[in-house]
Protein backbone atom coordinates (compact mmCIF):
# COMPACT_ATOMS: atom_id res chain seq x y z
CA UNK A 1 0.00 0.00 0.00
CA UNK A 2 1.11 3.54 -1.11
CA UNK A 3 1.07 6.62 0.76
CA UNK A 4 -1.67 7.93 -1.35
CA UNK A 5 -3.74 4.98 -0.31
CA UNK A 6 -3.02 4.83 3.04
CA UNK A 7 -3.89 9.00 3.28
CA UNK A 8 -7.00 7.70 1.40
CA UNK A 9 -7.87 4.87 3.74
CA UNK A 10 -7.19 7.40 7.19
CA UNK A 11 -9.52 10.39 5.47
CA UNK A 12 -12.40 7.51 4.53
CA UNK A 13 -12.26 5.80 8.15
CA UNK A 14 -10.65 8.22 10.75
CA UNK A 15 -13.15 11.38 10.72
CA UNK A 16 -16.04 8.26 11.62
CA UNK A 17 -14.26 7.18 14.81
CA UNK A 18 -15.61 9.42 17.19
CA UNK A 19 -18.34 8.89 19.26
CA UNK A 20 -20.39 5.76 20.16
CA UNK A 21 -23.48 4.25 18.50
CA UNK A 22 -26.80 4.92 20.25
CA UNK A 23 -28.65 1.88 19.08
CA UNK A 24 -29.23 3.92 15.80
CA UNK A 25 -28.46 4.31 12.47
CA UNK A 26 -28.45 2.00 8.94
CA UNK A 27 -30.83 -1.13 9.62
CA UNK A 28 -32.42 0.74 12.46
CA UNK A 29 -36.35 1.99 13.20
CA UNK A 30 -37.15 5.51 11.68
CA UNK A 31 -36.88 6.54 15.38
CA UNK A 32 -32.97 6.48 15.56
CA UNK A 33 -32.88 9.20 13.13
CA UNK A 34 -33.38 11.94 15.83
CA UNK A 35 -30.74 9.99 17.97
CA UNK A 36 -28.21 10.68 15.17
CA UNK A 37 -29.56 14.09 14.17
CA UNK A 38 -28.45 14.95 17.90
CA UNK A 39 -25.28 13.17 17.88
CA UNK A 40 -24.22 14.57 14.81
CA UNK A 41 -25.49 17.85 15.97
CA UNK A 42 -27.79 18.88 12.91
CA UNK A 43 -31.26 19.71 12.07
CA UNK A 44 -33.58 17.17 10.21
CA UNK A 45 -36.00 17.79 7.80
CA UNK A 46 -38.17 15.29 6.08
CA UNK A 47 -39.28 15.25 2.54
CA UNK A 48 -41.23 11.94 1.01
CA UNK A 49 -42.45 10.11 -1.94
CA UNK A 50 -44.74 6.88 -2.28
CA UNK A 51 -41.67 4.70 -1.88
CA UNK A 52 -39.93 6.35 1.50
CA UNK A 53 -39.48 9.08 3.49
CA UNK A 54 -35.79 11.25 3.28
CA UNK A 55 -34.44 12.84 6.96
CA UNK A 56 -31.84 15.34 5.72
CA UNK A 57 -29.69 16.10 8.77
CA UNK A 58 -27.54 19.39 7.71
CA UNK A 59 -24.73 19.49 9.88
CA UNK A 60 -22.98 22.66 10.69
CA UNK A 61 -20.01 21.57 9.02
CA UNK A 62 -22.19 22.14 5.69
CA UNK A 63 -22.04 17.99 4.94
CA UNK A 64 -25.60 16.87 4.70
CA UNK A 65 -26.32 13.23 5.84
CA UNK A 66 -29.59 11.50 3.95
CA UNK A 67 -31.48 8.81 6.08
CA UNK A 68 -34.14 7.10 3.81
CA UNK A 69 -36.98 4.88 5.92
CA UNK A 70 -39.13 2.75 3.94
CA UNK A 71 -43.12 1.88 5.17
CA UNK A 72 -41.31 -0.68 7.51
CA UNK A 73 -40.21 2.61 9.30
CA UNK A 74 -36.57 0.95 8.93
CA UNK A 75 -33.65 3.04 7.82
CA UNK A 76 -32.57 1.10 4.47
CA UNK A 77 -30.05 3.85 3.30
CA UNK A 78 -27.64 6.14 3.95
CA UNK A 79 -26.16 9.31 2.18
CA UNK A 80 -23.84 11.84 2.65
CA UNK A 81 -22.34 14.57 0.90
CA UNK A 82 -20.73 17.40 1.79
CA UNK A 83 -16.86 18.92 3.12
CA UNK A 84 -16.72 16.67 6.02
CA UNK A 85 -17.17 13.14 6.31
CA UNK A 86 -20.24 12.80 9.11
CA UNK A 87 -19.73 10.16 11.39
CA UNK A 88 -20.03 6.77 10.22
CA UNK A 89 -19.89 4.97 13.34
CA UNK A 90 -23.31 6.76 14.25
CA UNK A 91 -24.97 6.85 11.02
CA UNK A 92 -23.88 3.08 9.74
CA UNK A 93 -24.54 1.64 13.76
CA UNK A 94 -23.97 -1.94 13.43
CA UNK A 95 -22.65 -2.10 9.99
CA UNK A 96 -19.56 -0.07 10.83
CA UNK A 97 -17.85 -2.77 11.37
CA UNK A 98 -18.13 -4.37 8.44
CA UNK A 99 -17.62 -0.78 6.51
CA UNK A 100 -13.99 -0.63 8.20
CA UNK A 101 -13.03 -4.14 7.23
CA UNK A 102 -14.00 -3.63 3.55
CA UNK A 103 -12.55 -0.08 3.25
CA UNK A 104 -8.92 -1.97 4.09
CA UNK A 105 -9.56 -4.10 1.10
CA UNK A 106 -11.82 -3.00 -1.22
CA UNK A 107 -10.64 1.00 -2.78
CA UNK A 108 -11.05 1.89 -6.39
CA UNK A 109 -8.29 3.87 -7.26
CA UNK A 110 -7.31 6.61 -4.61
CA UNK A 111 -10.18 8.26 -4.46
CA UNK A 112 -13.09 5.59 -4.23
CA UNK A 113 -14.52 3.19 -2.41
CA UNK A 114 -16.82 0.26 -3.03
CA UNK A 115 -18.07 -2.53 -1.06
CA UNK A 116 -20.93 -5.09 -2.30
CA UNK A 117 -22.05 -7.34 -0.32
CA UNK A 118 -25.34 -9.59 -0.19
CA UNK A 119 -26.85 -7.33 2.53
CA UNK A 120 -24.49 -4.27 2.30
CA UNK A 121 -23.37 -1.93 0.27
CA UNK A 122 -21.04 0.98 0.46
CA UNK A 123 -20.24 3.12 -2.47
CA UNK A 124 -17.90 5.76 -0.88
CA UNK A 125 -15.39 8.51 -2.56
CA UNK A 126 -14.09 12.28 -2.29
CA UNK A 127 -11.36 14.19 -1.51
CA UNK A 128 -10.79 16.89 1.18
CA UNK A 129 -13.70 19.04 1.09
CA UNK A 130 -15.20 17.24 -1.08
CA UNK A 131 -16.97 13.79 0.18
CA UNK A 132 -19.46 11.70 -0.62
CA UNK A 133 -21.22 8.17 -0.41
CA UNK A 134 -24.18 6.07 -0.22
CA UNK A 135 -24.67 2.97 2.01
CA UNK A 136 -27.95 0.58 1.75
CA UNK A 137 -29.01 -2.81 2.55
CA UNK A 138 -30.21 -4.25 -0.72
CA UNK A 139 -32.93 -6.62 0.35
CA UNK A 140 -34.20 -4.05 2.31
CA UNK A 141 -34.85 -1.45 -0.56
CA UNK A 142 -38.58 -0.78 -1.00
CA UNK A 143 -40.11 -2.38 -4.22
CA UNK A 144 -39.08 -0.31 -6.99
CA UNK A 145 -36.28 1.85 -5.54
CA UNK A 146 -32.91 1.35 -6.92
CA UNK A 147 -29.41 2.58 -5.51
CA UNK A 148 -30.20 5.86 -8.41
CA UNK A 149 -33.13 7.16 -6.40
CA UNK A 150 -30.34 7.57 -3.20
CA UNK A 151 -28.96 10.59 -3.83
Amino acid sequence: MNIKHCVFAAALVLPALGGQVANAGLGEPRVSVQSDAARLRGQVSISENSLFEVHAIQLASGTQVREYTGADGKVFAVAWSGPTMPNLKQTLGQYFDRYVAGAETNRLGHHHLQIVQSDFVVHAGGHMRAYSGVAYLPKALPEGVSQGDLK
